[in-house]
C-alpha cells in the first residue's frame, strides 16, 4: 500500500477548514509570526524614537518601510522563517534574524543590536499572544457569536406568542412561548458577550525575570517601567508591571473561561433544539442533495446541532484545559505554557465551528405550531397550578373558606390526564368569587403563558 501525500491531521484544517480559516489570519504559526515582527519592529522604532544610545529617531519613510515588515507580511517571509528556525531550533530568535535581514536591506545596519534589545523570548512571545487572540476574539470569534444571537433574537420575536407545553423535569408543566425560551438563551449570552469584551489583554516588557535588571545596567538613568508601560499600552494592551520571566496568563484563564461558559449555553441551546426537533415542534427543511441516513431515505437529521454539540465540548475541554495549565509556572518559568498556548486556535476553532454549524442549523427549521397546540392540549392538568392559586388568592380575599387548595388539585390532578371538560366541571363547583372562575372557565393551556410574549422584549 502506498501512502499518502502529506494530510492535515487536524479537521479544522482539513473537511472543516472553510468554516473557521478566520482565526488562522491570527491564531496560526504565521499570525503569531506577524505579531512577534510586529512587537520587535515596534520596540525598535520606540527604542530610536528616543534617541537610545545615540541613535536618531527614524524618518517617516524608514518607519514605513519597517512596519511594512508586518503589514504586508507575505508567504515569502513565512518560508524564509520556516527555513531559519530550521536552523536556530529557535522561533523568536528566527524573527529576530528577520528584522535584522530587512534592516540590513533598508541600510539601517547602524541600529541592529537594538533589535530584540534587552528581551526574553516571552517579552516578544506575550505581547504577540496578546495581539493575536484579542484580534481573533473581536474580528471573527465574537462575530460569529453574535451571529448566532442575532439568529435567536429574530426567531425569539417571530415565535413571541407561540405557545408550547414547558417541561420541567421531563414533565408537563407551566407552558411558555417558544419564543420566550429561545430569548432565554439570547439573554443568556448577551450577558457573556458583555463579559467578554471587557476582557483586559495584558502585556509585559521587563526583561528574563521581570525585572530590568539589564535595561539598568545598559541605562542606570532612564525610567525603564515608564517606557515599558509606554510601549505595552501603545500596542493596545494593558501593562502588568510585575510578572516573572512570564507574563502570568491570569487574562487568559479568565477568557478562556467565559468563552467555554458561552460553549456550555450554546450546547444547552443544541441539545434543546435536537429534542424539539424529536418531539415534532420543529420540523427540518429538507436541503437540495442532502442525505439523512445512507439506508433510510425518509430521515433529515438533525446533523448541524449534534455537530455543534461534539465541537462546543472539544473546544471547552481545551479551552478549560488552557485555563489551568497557564496559570501555572514553576518559580520563574517553564515552558508547558509555550506548548498549551499552540493549541490556542484550536480551542476556538472548535467552537467558531459550533457557532458556524447552530446558525445553519437555526435557519434550517421551521416551527410546526399544530403540534405544540396538541401537546397542550393532551395537558389540560398543568392548569391545576392555575386553579389552586387562584383559590388561595380568593381565600386571602375573604370570598373562598377552602382549605389546602394545594391539596384539593393535587388529589384531581397528580400523575392523571385531565381533559377541558372534567377541570370545566371542577371549576364550576368551586366557591370562589364570580370574575375568578369566569377567568378559570376561560383558561386554556394555549393561553396560561403568563407574560412570556412581553418578555421577549427584554432583549437587548
Amino acid at each position: 500500500m502506498t501512502s499518502l501525500p502529506i494530510q492535515p491531521l487536524s479537521p479544522l484544517d482539513g473537511r472543516y477548514q472553510a468554516a473557521v480559516s478566520g482565526l488562522g489570519e491570527y491564531l496560526s504559526e504565521a499570525g503569531l509570526n506577524r505579531a512577534r515582527v510586529q512587537v520587535e519592529v515596534e520596540w525598535l522604532i520606540a527604542l530610536t524614537g528616543r534617541g537610545a544610545f545615540g541613535t536618531s529617531p527614524l524618518s517617516d519613510e524608514q518607519i514605513d518601510a519597517l512596519r511594512a515588515l508586518y503589514t504586508e507580511f507575505s508567504q515569502a517571509d513565512i518560508e524564509w522563517l520556516a527555513e531559519k528556525e530550521a536552523v536556530t531550533r529557535h522561533d523568536v530568535k528566527a524573527v529576530e534574524y528577520l528584522v535584522r535581514h530587512r534592516l540590513s536591506e533598508l541600510g539601517l545596519d547602524s541600529i541592529a543590536e537594538l533589535t530584540h534589545f534587552a528581551c526574553t523570548s516571552e517579552d516578544i512571545n506575550n505581547l504577540s499572544y496578546a495581539l493575536t487572540v484579542s484580534a481573533a476574539v473581536q474580528e471573527v470569534w465574537l462575530p460569529g457569536l453574535r451571529r448566532v444571537i442575532d439568529i435567536l433574537r429574530e426567531l425569539a420575536h417571530e415565535h413571541r406568542d407561540a405557545a408550547m407545553l414547558s417541561h420541567t423535569h421531563g414533565q408537563p408543566a407551566t407552558p411558555s412561548t417558544m419564543g420566550r425560551e429561545l430569548a432565554v438563551t439570547a439573554w443568556r449570552l448577551e450577558r457573556i458577550v458583555t463579559q467578554i469584551q471587557q476582557t483586559e489583554y495584558l502585556g509585559k516588557f521587563s526583561g528574563a525575570t521581570g525585572t530590568f535588571s539589564a535595561h539598568v545596567v545598559a541605562e542606570p538613568e532612564a525610567n525603564w517601567p515608564a517606557l515599558s508601560k509606554e510601549f505595552v499600552e501603545g500596542l493596545g494592551l494593558t501593562w502588568n508591571p510585575l510578572t516573572t520571566q512570564i507574563e502570568s496568563h491570569d487574562w487568559q484563564a479568565e477568557l478562556y473561561g467565559k468563552v467555554s461558559h458561552a460553549n456550555r449555553v450554546l450546547h444547552n441551546l443544541a441539545t434543546d433544539i435536537w429534542t424539539y426537533i424529536s418531539m415534532g415542534y420543529f420540523t427540518q427543511i429538507p436541503q437540495a442533495g442532502a442525505t439523512g441516513s445512507s439506508t433510510m431515505p425518509h430521515k433529515i437529521n438533525p446533523i448541524r446541532f449534534e455537530n455543534a454539540e461534539a465541537n462546543l465540548e472539544l473546544s471547552s475541554a481545551i479551552l478549560d484545559s488552557l485555563a489551568a495549565t497557564l496559570v501555572t509556572s514553576r518559580m520563574q518559568r517553564d515552558l508547558t505554557d509555550s506548548s498549551a498556548q499552540r493549541n490556542i486556535g484550536v480551542g476556538f476553532g472548535h467552537s467558531l465551528l459550533a457557532l458556524d454549524n447552530l446558525a445553519r442549523g437555526l435557519r434550517e427549521i421551521s416551527l410546526n405550531r399544530a403540534a405544540l397546540l396538541a401537546d397542550l392540549d393532551a395537558n389540560w392538568e398543568i392548569l391545576g397550578e392555575a386553579i389552586q392559586t387562584v383559590i388561595r388568592a380568593e381565600v386571602a380575599a375573604g370570598r373562598s373558606s377552602i382549605e389546602d387548595p394545594y391539596a384539593l388539585l393535587k388529589e384531581l390532578t397528580r400523575g392523571k390526564r385531565i381533559g377541558q371538560a372534567d377541570l370545566i366541571a371542577f371549576v364550576e363547583k368551586l366557591e370562589i368569587g364570580d370574575e375568578a372562575k369566569a377567568r378559570l372557565l376561560a383558561l386554556t393551556p394555549a393561553t396560561y403563558v403568563g407574560l412570556s410574549a412581553e418578555l421577549v422584549d427584554f432583549l437587548p
